[in-house]
């Protein structure tokens, strides 16, 4: 097909090729063309010869238009006075009268290159229109539906590119158009539709004149229509409504008829929707009879309508006008003839329902939306006179009718509903309308709970649902409300469903709150159903009520979920075995007894037990049981042995629910079928499919729609699809059977399940047999049956080969569309199924799709969607072989692209949707063949469609174009503007304009519901952003997301830094920073207005995303002075200098009204403070660009600390301001105090208990938030501590503190340091408490399963035994400040913890009970050590565990605390003392050591490993010295040896101390210096250089500390290990590369000192060996008198330590002789104290020149 790639048609390719090819290469040669006439010279004479002969052709559907296309562009771009010629050639064909079957496409050809020639030259062509327009309206009066179909497309053009000059024509083109809206053809309707809807830009009479005539026309069109045809003649209606409301152009002389009103607007509409289409007559007629003869079509698109008409006037108008317009809906909701029967009643509330959402939800920002919302509650609250009649037992004449009770509660659903998803879309935005007394929204809605009718009271519980999902806050008052009216008014019907409604639906919403309710309100909620179960048999008047609200209490309890369900489960069980009978025979001898109202009200409680245990498989998965499911098959049985439909619905839903197991080897449990229905004695295995068996045993004239019928069908599939067999064979007659009667049902859905179905049965049989007996079944149905619903209901995918001839053969029958479809259906499936065992018959398949693709009428789109279907299949199946390159592939490839093209341009939504989706498996596939130039713009043509299937696939589709190719995809969208019209531009198309397709996108999630599209327009933003926000667009991106949360504002109302007055303080304590912090928003500007809540948090959730992905990117985003720098001489943009409108943002968010807004935006803070807080500000040197911004953090905050602030909020902002405070941004105390205030009230509260909070979350809440303070108060604690000792322990704490900048302001830090722990310490004898009682909590909470019994009944210090579950999380994520500070805490005590300060705690927070609940009062000792095993237990068990890299900084903490502990002697000496102990933790350090690179952590563990060895020498010297002094000095000679090895000399593994320390420093030291292992030689060491130094000197410090540790003995016994280690570490290293720094030479002479420690420990008679291995060492490190004077630093220092050395050791050890026998030792030696000499003499002759004295001290030189 590469040919066809040309300017001119290749007519000599053309005909060789096949017949069924030469359409496709016309089609592939007309769309090059398309694409070459705009660039190219054009030969117009001979092109036209090439298109006309095309024209005669006998082209299809797509190639025809493609052919109007090209010819039109032709002349446009040519000659156009040529073009006269060809529109009489056209009008020519139009006016033939043949009839051959070649005859018909030529004169829809003809028809559409006279549409496209029109549209495109326009006024050019006005001479020719009348006689165009003559010949079209006489071809139609004969014309098929294809003729009427195209005339009416081709009109539409005509009329599009005329414009103004067509206005005489107008009631022609109008007459023919309101013949075809009523046409048989669904396509004929949408095509005039579209025609008269251009046609009213400029026929003014069409919206004045004829606006009755129109409407009842449309009316006329909407019955018995498909979506389609509504979705066209609902948008032609509602512009005219709209236009004649408020004209978009003048309409001559201003009179007022010419506008009609917005009541005659709506009367007309209302008109339509009550008496239809119809004549004035027949609608007489009907309402004399009673009858209604509107069908739910007609009304249904009259609702659309309606949607379209206030959607063109505006949000605006509808704002305005909402009183009116409400009004006008409620009377409609309330009229008789809308609501004569139950079902008329149920579709006038969905549509009106459907009005209000449409245009509420979607047209109205969140203050108009509250406004509406106010609205309907007056409209609610006008309601109330009635209902108190309605319940009023006075005189008869004050009642009100059964009408008034049914008009009212039908108003009541609708505003109801809608009020309920109003407050629900504002979630907390909406908290004012609930304290406005002028509303009195909740006591309005409570209200209705007792009206008369059902309907009115589900809606109001519904309502109140809404309002606890949208203010978690409110859902306990409300329940509590709700529950005291229902006890209060048990003896009321209406008060005890209305209210038990209520209930039920506020605690079925807690499972969309997160916060919950008080554990309590479960058992309050039981124990009310419970009792209204008891007494519903005392009043037969409320029986009926109490039963159901009962179940309906239980059902809603179970939501809450396990955690809930787990403690009542027993008395669940209780009910549901009491309601049911004890056995099957029971169950037949109830049958025999009972009347109509008893047996009522046994069903409806049967019915509500049923739904109770359906929960609790959905909700409690968990604690369903084996045991629980035995229990539950007895009432199970009981429940099919009834032909109630209530109890089959409810039974199979179960049913469906249960793992599959349950149906394997029930033998043993109660049949659930009777035993008139079980076929075979043997099938208890078969269970479902009996269940299902006897389901379809009865007569569809019983109550089973076909709606059941295919539900359970599907369950059929399912579960044989599930087990995968299907039973004994006896299971295989009556399945068939059953599967294919519904193969010839009418009912389209039923067939295709029933095929499904059959082909699932033969896959769960795999019988070969029985698969050609299926098979030979359906083909002969097909030979047999001649009508479209039998041969369409047998599609079996199976004998792939045999059913392919088939399929074929059928899905080319063009006489029926019904089979087309379908057989395309079946293959599509075949397809699927095959997999790549289908790619022999692909080439086949292509060309059968392609060719009914280009021939198929667009009369019949379902055959398009089957076809769809089949390309979609076959690109799958194809997969990454379509990037190869050979010719079979590329032609397969250009079949695809061909396809995906001919359904772009088909006007059904669904095939445009499919093609879509092959386009974007086909990019998947091989993407170098997909034009994204094209496809972008084609995609974003699409996203405002009024079908939801085509925005889905188009926003799937740009999310996986935007992983790959993010840039290319957003330059392509803003060409889709530029090529628009100007009149055709939506309100997305200018957005696109202004701020590019991201902007289009973030305004699409707007406006969307469906929770899947909008989670893939956040993932494709989120793609564009992480491709762009740091390669250029970083500043149009923030500007993007800062008018998205906001809309910008006047420069007056810019970010400000607010300067902080140094005055007193008693000025600074009065001061608010709220008010100087930022003006207020303004409410209009740039291209987003009125963003809702959710939207504005993903856009500040995005930043966030832009500040991350910054991080790993230029370093200049977080450095001010290289930013400032480069921006000079580059373009670029930098975070840092966008600080400020990141500030503005998180203040924006953190302030609003929404909660979930709130957390974004305190989340953003965090992150600003955590990234931004170490930049020093470049004009100010000493000072960081947040300080600027201080009080603007502490106005973000103070919100978030009130006393109506939930507990989420409040957690997140202790987070925040521990983060502000430990960031060292604030150095003035005044401004510090401020945030430390805001945690003070935090604390007080804490310190007031969970017995005097508000009880409006659960339990889980209160500790969340309690911990979250208790962490944010260990955070500043810490940072506290560090900052006043920063001197002392900055070696030791580098790795905690704030950042490095705070050591250049030492002087400040310190100040600033004290200062913040004098703030801290008036409250550190209360946190510490609380930190001991949260801790003890902690560790409670992390004992394994086994040890459960342990945990205390009653709950801990901050949580309770109900909620223990939900508290883990939250103590796993505070623990470790808390141990930290906690340790601190001790170590600034001593270790000393007094219980006679007055503390003000009202909380047992003390853990000296700890594990004991008796007992009596502990002595201090026994108080610390427990204190001391709580700290190191849970370091230990969390250390012991494996981690995530996220745990990181609790791995640092408990290291950190475990190194304050060692560092007070009480605990180091109890460490010290207990050998076993200090082993276990060499162990843990030994194991983190290894599986821990972080740099940091490993220096800890070595800090950590040092104390515990000093511990144990203090230990060791005190036993020793205790030895001394009981024996007294006479005899020390026989005194005991101590240390590790003292009798045999050896060190146990596993319990020895020195092992365990050797072992972890010989660890360290071959992960730092590889080279010291064969194995691990040649690789590179881990962590940087300066750290491997530092570990590897603090392990050789170690080793010369553990000759103290053990006995003389031992220490032969690892002499030999610590010599090896030693000579290569400090002799080799040194000799090869001399040290050239401090640290070098420092690890140097560790290593000699070890080695020194090492000989002294030895026996005299083994110190030998190791001086005659130490002296070498140090002689190797002496420098001759040449190299001494040029040697660096390092290198003297480490020649003259040696040099001392030798001279120090060698008498005491008697070296002379191992000198002398090595001659090069003695030399060097010799040289070394030569050159030293000669340097200390220069030295004193310089110093004293006149002095000639000889030295007073006299070296030796002579060693022999």
């Amino acid at each position: 097909m590469e040919r066809a790639h040309s300017l001119l048609l290749s007519e000599a390719a053309c005909s060789q090729l096949a017949e069924h090819q030469r359409p496709q290469f016309i089609f592939e040669w007309l769309n090059h063309l398309k694409k070459l006439l705009p660039a190219t010279d054009r030969n117009q004479r001979r092109l036209i010869e090439q298109l006309s002969g095309v024209l005669i052709g006998s082209p299809g559907p797509p190639t025809r238009w493609l052919l109007a296309h090209c010819v039109a562009l032709l002349y446009r771009l040519g000659d156009p006075i040529a073009a006269s010629l060809f529109v009489d050639r056209c009008h020519d064909i139009i006016r033939s009268k043949d009839d051959s079957p070649s005859g018909l496409p030529t004169r829809l050809a003809a028809m559409a290159c006279l549409g496209a020639l029109f549209e495109q030259l326009g006024r050019m062509l006005v001479g020719s229109f009348k006689d165009t327009l003559t010949s079209l309206l006489k071809a139609m009066k004969s014309a098929e539906s294809q003729g009427r179909y195209e005339i009416m497309l081709s009109l539409e053009k005509i009329l599009r590119g005329l414009g103004a000059s067509a206005v005489p024509c107008h009631r022609d083109v109008y007459k023919a158009a309101r013949a075809c809206l009523t046409d048989r053809s669904m396509a004929v309707r949408c095509a005039a539709a579209k025609c008269l809807l251009e046609l009213q830009r400029e026929a003014v009479f069409l919206w004045t004149s004829e606006l009755e005539n129109v409407a009842t026309l449309c009316f006329r069109a909407f019955e018995g229509s498909n979506y389609s045809v509504r979705v066209s003649v609902a948008k032609l209606l509602g512009t005219l409504l709209a236009a004649a409301v408020e004209p978009r152009q003048p309409t001559g002389t201003p009179t007022q008829d010419s506008v009609s009103s917005r009541a005659e607007v709506m009367d007309l509409l209302w008109g339509g929707f009550l008496r239809g289409g119809a004549g004035f007559l027949r609608a007489s007629g009907d309402m004399l009879k009673g009858t209604t003869s509107v069908s739910k079509d007609i009304r249904i698109g009259v609702t659309q309508a309606c949607v379209v008409f206030v959607s063109t006037l505006g949000g605006s108008w509808l704002e305005g006008n909402f009183p009116a317009f409400l009004s006008l809906l409620m009377e409609l909701a309330s009229h008789g003839r809308a609501t004569q029967t139950p079902g008329d009643a149920a579709v006038t509330r969905r549509c009106v329902s459907f009005i209000l959402r449409s245009t509420l939800g979607s047209l109205l920002g969140e203050k108009a939306q509250t406004n509406a919302a106010k609205q309907l509650c007056f409209a609610v609250a006008a309601q109330k006179p009635a209902i108190d009649a309605a319940l009023t037992d006075g005189n008869v004449e004050t009642r009100v009718s059964a009408a008034d009770v049914a008009a009212s509660q039908h108003m009541l659903v609708c505003c109801l509903q809608e009020l309920g998803a109003l407050i629900q879309g504002l979630g907390t935005t909406a908290a004012p309308l609930l304290t406005d007394s002028s509303t009195a929204l909740v006591d309005t809605v409570i209200s209705v709970l007792l009206h008369p009718a059902a309907s009115a009271r589900l809606a109001a519980a519904w309502c109140l649902r809404c309002v606890a999902t949208a203010m978690p806050s409110q859902c306990s008052p409300l329940l509590d409300r709700c529950a005291e009216r229902l006890v209060a008014l048990k003896s009321s019907p209406e008060a005890v469903a209305g209210y038990g409604a209520a209930v039920a639906a506020l605690v079925a919403a807690v499972q969309h709150c997160p916060l919950g309710i008080p554990h309590t309100k479960g058992m309050v909620v039981l124990s009310l159903a419970e009792d209204l179960l008891r007494s519903a048999s005392q009043n037969s008047r409320i029986s009926l009520q109490r039963t159901q609200a009962g179940w309906l209490l239980v059902s809603s309890l179970i939501t809450l979920g396990p955690a809930v369900v787990e403690h009542h489960l027993s008395r669940l069980l209780l009910l549901w075995r009491c309601v049911f009978p004890a056995s099957l025979r029971e169950q037949e001898m109830e049958l025999r007894r009972g009347d109509y109202f008893t047996w009522q009200v046994t069903l409806v409680g049967r019915a509500g037990a049923l739904c109770a245990m359906k929960n609790l498989l959905l909700h409690c998965r968990e604690l369903v049981t084996d045991d629980i499911i035995s229990r539950l098959l007895t009432p199970l049985a009981c429940a099919v042995a009834l032909a109630s439909v209530v109890y089959r619905l409810r039974v199979y839903e179960l049913l469906s629910l249960l793992p599959p197991h349950t149906y394997q080897g029930t033998s043993s449990a109660p049949p659930l079928l009777p035993a008139s229905m079980v076929f075979v004695a043997s099938l208890s295995s078969s269970l479902f499919f009996l269940s299902i068996s006897s389901f379809f045993s009865f007569p569809d004239s019983l109550v089973f729609p076909p709606c059941f019928k295919s539900f359970y069908l599907f369950l059929f599939c399912h579960q044989a699809g599930i087990r995968g067999s299907l039973g004994p064979e006896e299971v295989r007659s009556p399945a068939l059977s059953l599967l294919s009667g519904a193969l010839e049902s009418a009912s389209p859905l039923l067939r295709c399940l029933a095929a499904e179905g059959l082909a699932r049965l033969v896959q769960a049989v795999g019988d070969p047999g029985f698969t050609v007996s299926v098979s030979l079944l359906c083909f002969d149905r097909l030979k047999t049956a001649r009508d479209a619903a039998s041969r369409s209901g047998i599609s079996s995918p199976q004998h792939l080969s045999t059913c392919l001839g088939v399929l074929f053969t059928l899905s080319q029958d063009s006489t029926s569309p019904e089979v087309q479809a379908w057989s395309l259906h079946s293959l599509s499936l075949a397809v699927d199924l095959s997999g790549g065992l289908y790619r022999a018959h692909a080439e086949p398949s292509f060309t059968l799709v392609l060719r009914l693709l280009l021939s198929a009428p667009p009369t019949h789109p379902e055959v398009h969607q089957s076809l769809g279907r089949c390309l979609h299949a076959l690109i799958t199946c194809l997969g990454p072989d379509l990037q190869g390159e050979g010719a079979a592939v590329s032609s397969l490839r250009s079949s695809c692209l061909v396809g995906c093209g001919v359904m772009q341009d088909c006007p059904d939504a669904l095939v445009q949707a499919r093609a879509v989706s092959c386009l974007q498996q086909l990019h998947m596939f091989s993407p170098p063949h997909v034009n994204l130039a094209k496809l972008v713009p084609a995609l974003c043509a699409h996203l405002c469609s009024s079908y939801l299937c085509l925005r889905q696939a188009v926003v799937a589709c740009l999310r996986q174009l935007v992983q790959r190719e993010a840039l290319e995809v957003s330059q392509h969208a803003v060409t889709l503007v530029k090529e628009l019209p100007r009149r055709d531009n939506t309100q997305l198309d200018v957005t696109i304009k202004e701020v590019g397709l991201e902007g289009a996108l973030f305004t699409l999630l707007d406006r969307e519901s469906d929770p899947g599209l909008r989670r893939d327009i956040q993932e494709t933003l989120v793609h564009m952003m992480a491709s762009s926000a740091t390669s250029g667009k970083l500043g149009h991106w923030l500007k993007l997301c800062k008018d998205v949360l906001f809309p910008p504002a006047s420069p007056s109302d810019c970010l400000a830094p607010v300067e902080a007055r140094q005055d007193d303080e008693e000025a600074d304590a009065a001061r608010d920073d709220d008010s100087s912090a930022f003006k207020a928003r303004s409410e209009a500007g740039g291209p987003f207005t009125a963003l809702r809540w959710a939207t504005r948090r993903f856009a500040v959730q995005c930043v966030c995303r832009i500040i991350a992905q910054c991080e790993s990117a230029d370093p200049a985003h977080f450095n001010m002075a290289l930013a400032q720098e480069r921006r000079l001489h580059e373009s670029t943009d930098f975070l840092v200098l966008h600080l400020g409108d990141l500030v503005r943002m998180a203040f924006m968010a953190a302030t609003d009204h929404s909660d979930q807004l709130r957390l974004a935006g305190l989340q953003m803070l965090l992150e600003i403070i955590r990234r931004f807080s170490a930049i020093p500000e470049p004009e100010f040197p000493g000072h960081v660009i947040l300080e600027q911004y201080q009080a603007n953090v502490g106005a973000a905050l103070r919100p978030a600390f009130t006393a109506e602030a939930p507990p989420d909020v409040t957690a997140k902002a202790c987070q925040v301001c521990s983060a502000w405070i430990a960031s060292g941004v604030v150095s003035d105390l005044r401004d510090l105090r401020r945030v430390h205030q805001l945690l003070a009230s935090s604390l007080a509260k804490v310190q007031a208990g969970r017995d005097t909070c508000s009880q409006l979350y659960n339990e889980a809440t209160a500790t969340m938030e309690t911990l979250a303070v208790l962490k944010a108060w260990a955070e500043v604690y810490i940072v506290a501590v560090q900052r006043s000792s920063q001197k002392e322990s900055r070696n030791r704490m580098a790795d905690l503190s704030v950042s490095s900048s705070l050591a250049n302001r030492s002087s400040g830090s310190e100040s600033e340091g004290a200062g913040l722990l004098k703030l801290v310490q008036s409250d550190l004898l209360t946190l510490s408490r609380l930190w001991l009682a949260a801790l003890q909590d902690y560790a409670m909470l992390t004992l394994p399963q086994e040890n459960a019994s342990q945990l205390p009944a009653t709950g801990g210090s901050f949580y309770t035994a109900e909620t223990l579950n939900q508290a883990r999380a939250h103590y796993s994520s505070s623990w470790a400040p808390m141990l930290h500070a906690t340790s601190l805490w001790l170590h600034s005590t001593g270790f000393v913890m007094s219980d006679d300060a007055p503390v003000n705690l009202s909380r047992p927070a003390t853990p000296t009970t700890m594990g004991r609940p008796g007992g009596g009062a502990k002595s201090p000792d026994d108080v610390n050590a427990d204190t001391l095993h709580l700290i190191l237990g849970i370091s230990v068990e969390f250390l012991c565990s494996p981690h995530s890299d996220d745990q990181m900084e609790n791995i640092t903490s408990c290291l950190r605390a475990l190194q304050a502990l060692l560092d007070i002697p009480w605990p180091r000496a109890k460490i010290g003392s207990d050998q076993a102990l200090s082993v276990e933790l060499l162990s843990v350090l030994h194991r983190l050591m290894v599986t821990r690179e972080s740099v940091s952590v490993q220096l800890a563990v070595l800090d950590l490993l040092r104390q515990i060895v000093t511990a144990t020498q203090e230990h060791v010297r005190e036993k020793r010295h205790s030895a001394e002094v009981d024996d007294g000095a006479a005899e020390k000679e026989t005194l005991p040896e101590f240390g590790e090895g003292r009798d045999t000399g050896g060190l146990i593994p596993g319990r020895s101390l020195v092992f365990g320390a050797l072992e972890l420093c010989l660890c360290v030291l071959v992960r730092k210096l590889p080279q010291l292992s064969p194995k691990l030689a040649g690789t590179s060491p881990t962590g940087r250089r300066t750290r491997r130094r530092h570990g590897g000197i603090v392990c050789l410090c170690m080793l010369a500390m553990f000759t103290e540790t053990s006995s003389p003995l031992s220490v032969l016994n690892v002499a030999i290990k610590l010599i090896v280690i030693v000579i290569v570490f400090a002799g080799q290293t040194a000799e090869r590369s001399r040290p050239q720094s401090a640290e070098e030479l420092l690890g140097v002479l560790e290593g000699v000192r070890a080695m020194e420690a090492l000989v002294q420990a030895a026996d005299e008679s083994q110190r030998a060996p190791l001086v005659a291995i130490l002296f070498p060492v140090l002689v190797s490190f002496l420098l001759d008198e040449n190299a001494l004077g040029s040697a660096p630093t390092a290198s003297r220092s480490l020649h003259q330590a040696a040099l001392k050395d030798l001279m120090r050791l060698g008498p005491q050890h008697s070296a002379v002789s191992l000198i002398a026998s090595s001659p090069a030792l003695k030399s060097r030696l010799e040289a070394a104290v030569k050159g030293n000499q000669e340097s200390v003499s220069a030295k004193a002759s310089s110093a004293n020149p006149a002095a000639k004295s000889s030295p007073s001290i006299t070296l030796k030189t002579n060693f022999l």
